[in-house]
């Protein structure tokens, strides 16, 4: 289902008479100060560090309020012939391209980062909801994802975390892409954030998520693919290298962050299989998604939206992708 997006913008406070005199006094001054605010926005602020709280999202991971397009597309049967199986046109930029890497132990290898979900997903109801053919089954392009109780949006922190990781990883030499970087409307659909590894011709993809479990259901778990041949999915050739980039990342998350695997999935091992998710189906490429955290258990909520605790998962990720290539 839908929900309500943040308020971006506060109501802003009528000004007094008695200000304007001020506001002409300081009139020479604003020049300089916009151009000062201009050069900080382009280089970047500082991230929303542990107040994550504050923005206001929808509280479960969803798709958008059905549409009649996604209504009238197939859901793993009719004859498979209709052209809903390819994700809408793209409607904005291309996957976030790398900056110039540096040298380092992973120059000349591509990483593929997938923050999960975008921002704006819940303004986009009829084409999130579209279903793509994913090889097992159709499924919907996107979610909205989950959030926090007090609102947090799983897609802020999968984007803040996958901006962190991408620095790592660049420091380390690697070619870094981004299946999104908040300059799309929506998406990109789960066949098309497969597309762009493929495309890229990755060394390694990683997809970043937070759960949306109940309460008491703690910890990470790495999730891996299972073999799939069927339809447009052949990902038999994949399965055993995102297995050991799999446990490469468990291992050094548990090792950086502190975290324990999660206590409701993976029989204590932090690992688990599965042959339901579109990345993983349609990937040639090595891939995993990791979900840091339940954003829906109050405990794992406060490390999820601490930034320093978000760091240690960047780095953690970082860390087991660089095992991983470095063999």
């Amino acid at each position: 289902m839908s929900y309500t997006g943040p308020d971006f913008e506060p109501p802003q406070r009528r000004r007094s008479p008695l200000r304007r005199a001020l506001t002409v006094a300081i009139a020479a001054l604003v020049p300089g100060a916009l151009l000062g605010w201009g050069v900080y926005a382009a280089v970047g602020g500082p991230d929303d560090g542990d107040g994550g709280g504050a923005d206001r999202a929808g509280a479960v991971r969803t798709s958008a309020a059905p549409s009649s397009s996604a209504s009238a597309s197939p859901d793993g049967g009719g004859d498979g012939k209709k052209p809903a199986g390819s994700s809408p046109a793209p409607t904005s930029k291309e996957p976030s391209a790398s900056r110039p890497a540096a040298s380092g132990p992973l120059e000349g290898k591509v990483v593929v980062i997938d923050p999960g979900h975008n921002p704006a997903n819940f303004q986009h109801a009829s084409e999130i909801n579209r279903k793509v053919n994913v090889g097992t089954h159709w499924k919907e392009c996107d979610t909205t994802g989950t959030a926090t109780n007090a609102g947090w949006p799983e897609a802020k922190f999968t984007l803040d975390v996958a901006h962190r990781l991408r620095t790592l990883l660049e420091a380390q030499g690697a070619t870094v892409k981004l299946t999104q970087d908040g300059d799309r409307s929506f998406g990109p659909c789960v066949d098309e954030r497969a597309r762009i590894g493929n495309e890229a011709h990755a060394d390694a993809a990683i997809s970043i998520h937070a759960d949306g479990s109940g309460a008491g259901n703690r910890g990470f778990h790495v999730i891996m693919p299972g073999s799939v041949h069927d339809g447009a999915a052949d990902n038999r050739a994949i399965v055993a290298p995102s297995a050991e980039l799999g446990k490469n990342v468990a291992g050094a998350f548990v090792r950086v962050t502190g975290s324990a695997p999660s206590n409701y999935l993976g029989d204590g091992t932090g690992l688990v299989t599965r042959t339901d998710l579109g990345g993983l189906n349609l990937s040639t490429v090595p891939k995993v998604f990791i979900e840091c955290g339940n954003m829906r258990d109050s405990k794992d909520a406060a490390l999820l939206t601490s930034g320093s605790w978000r760091q240690k998962a960047a780095q953690g990720m970082s860390e087991g992708i660089v095992s991983f290539l470095r063999g």
